[in-house]
C-alpha cells in the first residue's frame, strides 16, 4: 500500500483518482483549497487537508507531504476563467509542488497537464486560453528540469463518460476525449510502474487496454 497525495484534490480527475486508489487500499491525502469540500473527499476514502495553494508557502505543502510515497499534481483553474489564475495555479502550484516534493524528499511525482501544450496557439485564441496552455507548458518544462522522478501526461477533451479501460498513449497523438475516470487510471498505472518515470506521453481514448498501452510506450 501507498501514500499518495494529490495536490488538487477536489478537481475531477483528482475525485476518480482519490476513488481508484482509495479502493485499492492505498492512502490518500487529497489537498482541498475550501473547507466545504473536505466531505466530498472523505466520501471517496481520501483524507483530506485544507491548504490554499496559491497563497501558502512550499513549507506548509511539504508539511502535508512529509511520509508520502508521491505526488500527484491535478489542481488547475481550468480552461475558463481569470488570465491571472492561469499563472498562480496552473503554472506557480506545480512549481511550489515540486519544490515542496524537493522539500519533503518525495522523489515521485506526477504531473496532469494538457495535450498540445507545446504547439503553437491559433492566433484568434481567447488571452485565457493562451495563458491556460502557456501555463501549462511552463509547468511542464520546470518539472522536467526538476530532480524528481516525474511523469507528465497530457490528456485530451475531458469527459464525465463512465471509463472504457483503453486508450491511445504516446508522445503525440491526435486529438480526442477521454473519460476523466481513464485518466486516474492511467495515472495509477504509470505510479505503479518505475518505468514511467522520465516520461511525458498525451494520452486520449482509444482501442488499447491502458495496462498495455504503457507497457507499449516504455518499451
Amino acid at each position: 500500500m501507498a501514500r499518495v497525495v494529490i495536490v488538487g484534490g477536489h478537481g475531477k480527475i483528482a475525485q476518480q483518482l482519490t476513488r481508484q486508489l482509495s479502493e485499492r487500499g492505498d492512502t490518500v491525502v487529497a489537498t482541498v483549497r475550501n473547507p466545504e469540500h473536505v466531505a466530498d473527499v472523505e466520501q471517496l476514502g481520501g483524507q483530506a487537508v485544507q491548504v490554499d495553494l496559491e497563497h501558502e508557502e512550499p513549507a506548509r505543502l511539504a508539511e502535508v507531504l512529509e511520509g508520502a510515497d508521491a505526488v500527484v499534481f491535478s489542481a488547475g483553474a481550468g480552461a475558463d476563467g481569470k488570465v491571472e489564475r492561469k499563472r498562480t495555479v496552473d503554472l506557480e502550484g506545480s512549481l511550489k509542488s515540486v519544490a515542496a516534493a524537493e522539500q519533503a524528499q518525495v522523489s515521485r511525482f506526477v504531473q496532469v497537464s494538457a495535450i498540445s501544450v507545446d504547439r503553437p496557439v491559433a492566433d484568434d485564441a481567447s488571452e485565457v486560453w493562451k495563458a491556460y496552455v502557456a501555463a501549462k507548458r511552463d509547468a511542464d518544462a520546470s518539472l522536467r528540469q526538476s530532480s524528481l522522478d516525474w511523469t507528465i501526461l497530457r490528456p485530451g477533451g475531458l469527459t464525465d463518460d463512465p471509463g472504457t479501460g483503453r486508450v491511445t498513449l504516446a508522445e503525440e497523438v491526435e486529438r480526442g476525449p477521454i473519460p476523466r475516470a481513464d485518466v486516474a487510471a492511467v495515472i495509477v498505472a504509470a505510479l505503479d510502474d518505475p518505468r514511467t518515470i522520465g516520461q511525458q506521453w498525451e494520452v486520449v481514448s482509444g482501442d488499447q487496454p491502458i495496462a498495455d498501452a504503457v507497457a507499449a510506450a516504455t518499451s
